[in-house]
């Protein structure tokens, strides 16, 4: 007849689990919040580029063709962006365009079209101000 052996089986108690899920549970509720930020940052930081890009590429399209592109199709059109990109807060490329007299990029120039560009967000950024300020 075989013996049972008075030896305990070796094993986690339920206090020692709660503590890990608790330890595991606050190590997150600190991370979360600091990744969520990050993304925001990230996502601004991607908007403020293509708006320099635009900008600047708004710019060139003027000076270049002595006439303001009439909408951001025609800097696609003229090869001088590939595409229209994103704005990184809507996640469309729906930007909002100033339609404003444009005589003042080129002495030649007659016709009006687009001045700046903005996105068409209005939500309030990390630094208090509307994207749509920008």
């Amino acid at each position: 007849m075989a013996r049972l052996s008075n030896k305990r089986i070796r094993g986690f108690t339920i206090i020692e689990l709660m503590i890990v899920i608790l330890i595991i549970l606050i190590l997150v509720s600190v991370a979360v919040p600091n990744y969520r930020t990050s993304v925001v940052h990230a996502r601004e930081s991607v908007l403020r580029q293509n708006l320099f890009t635009l900008r600047s590429v708004i710019s060139q399209y003027t000076l270049d063709k002595q006439k303001a592109p009439q909408s951001l199709d025609d800097l696609v059109q003229a090869g001088y962006v590939k595409q229209i990109p994103n704005d990184p807060i809507t996640t469309k490329p729906d930007w909002t365009v100033n339609q404003e007299d444009s005589t003042l990029m080129s002495v030649d120039q007659q016709d009006s079209g687009i001045d700046d560009v903005h996105s068409s967000s209005d939500v309030v950024s990390s630094d208090g101000t509307a994207y749509n300020t920008w």
